[in-house]
């Protein structure tokens, strides 16, 4: 941001592309998982792979985009930087190209491969960083270098999008299970990476007086379910790190509001690639590690809502497709290099979707 006007001119032209994209697009699908061994509860599916860039992250992208637009830190000439993990800034690159501007991803170096080339695809450069921890630095850095403008995902992701409706995810899932039996979820469950999304859905639940109740679930090598339990708690030691690309963080991001979140369930990293593949194959299509983090702790609200005789629905997020994770989680050999054991938690989540 160099602090020179914006032409309004662009600016409105800037925004119309943005939001004709969006009017091109239907709402995402709401999957029904039926549980035999589970009579009177109900799963649900909301398919976020099914965006134009494949992932949850196209809302956030979307509402990033349009947030700094209408703030006016972005300009025809501006480079647009973020730090990401791949499918926030695959969606970012997908509008930075829309609007011709120059988009740089900042990533992990362990950063899977396919989403890498997605973002490539898309216009956007990359600058890989061995230290996951170095990626804030390295993007303000960036942005001061170019005068370009960092957006910044993990401050803003938490007021970028209207958590009171206009089509946020939240709202979304409320109308499309308007029909249903069990209209009123008595549980949605996400994941945390940024933290927005968790709060784009809890504020929604109280702005609308809903019963629901939000449950995040966190891998165990995160912080934010450890921040839940005791705020004191704001960072991971040194070399604890999740291998489920998307979420769970070594630090509190701003975006983090766990006064909206009822409960927080931590899953293992085995246990996530475990169901990631058992859904996989139910679904006859591959899915992402994060769901299979959201399903594990789906899992267990089931059995213990069974277990004290209730019944009602659950809805989670299926937040992007396998297939960027092909020479990952879906690569055997890869998996047992790293200490996975993920082939009996496979066994139970595939016992548990019956």
């Amino acid at each position: 941001m160099t602090g020179k006007r914006v032409d309004r001119r662009w600016l409105s032209e800037a925004v119309r592309r943005i939001e004709a994209d969006y009017n091109r697009s239907a709402d995402t699908h709401l999957i029904r998982v039926d549980l035999p061994r589970y009579p009177g509860i109900v799963l649900y599916l909301k398919d976020e792979s099914s965006h134009p860039t494949g992932s949850l992250k196209h809302r956030l992208a979307r509402s990033l985009f349009l947030y700094a637009l209408c703030n006016e830190w972005i300009g025809p000439e501006t480079t647009v930087i973020e730090s990401s993990s791949g499918s926030t800034a695959v969606s970012e690159a997908y509008f930075a190209k829309m609007l011709g501007l120059r988009f740089f991803a900042v990533v992990p170096a362990t950063t899977a491969k396919p989403k890498l080339d997605a973002i490539r695809f898309h216009g956007g450069e990359i600058h890989m960083v061995d230290d996951p921890r170095t990626v804030y630095a390295v993007s303000h850095r960036l942005a001061a270098e170019t005068g370009g403008h960092y957006l910044d995902q993990f401050t803003y992701a938490e007021r970028a999008t209207d958590w009171r409706g206009n089509n946020n995810i939240a709202e979304s899932i409320f109308a499309q299970m308007a029909e249903e039996e069990h209209p009123c979820p008595s549980w949605i469950v996400c994941g945390a990476g940024t933290g927005g999304t968790s709060a784009t859905i809890g504020r929604f639940i109280r702005y609308c007086r809903h019963d629901t109740k939000l449950c995040v679930a966190d891998p165990v090598h995160s912080v934010f379910h450890r921040h839940f339990e005791d705020r004191s708690v704001v960072a991971l030691p040194e070399g604890c790190a999740s291998r489920i690309e998307g979420i769970g963080r070594p630090r509190v991001e701003p975006s983090f509001v766990p006064s909206v979140i009822d409960r927080m369930i931590a899953v293992e990293d085995a246990d996530s690639i475990g169901a990631m593949r058992a859904l996989s194959d139910r679904l006859g299509r591959r899915v992402g590690g994060s769901t299979g983090t959201n399903l594990w702790a789906c899992a267990q609200i089931v059995e213990e809502m069974a277990a004290a005789g209730e019944t009602g629905s659950i809805v989670t997020l299926l937040c992007d497709g396998g297939d960027r994770y092909g020479c990952t989680y879906y690569d055997d050999v890869w998996l047992d290099d790293r200490g996975v054991a993920w082939t009996d938690p496979a066994a139970r989540m595939t016992q548990f979707l019956g």
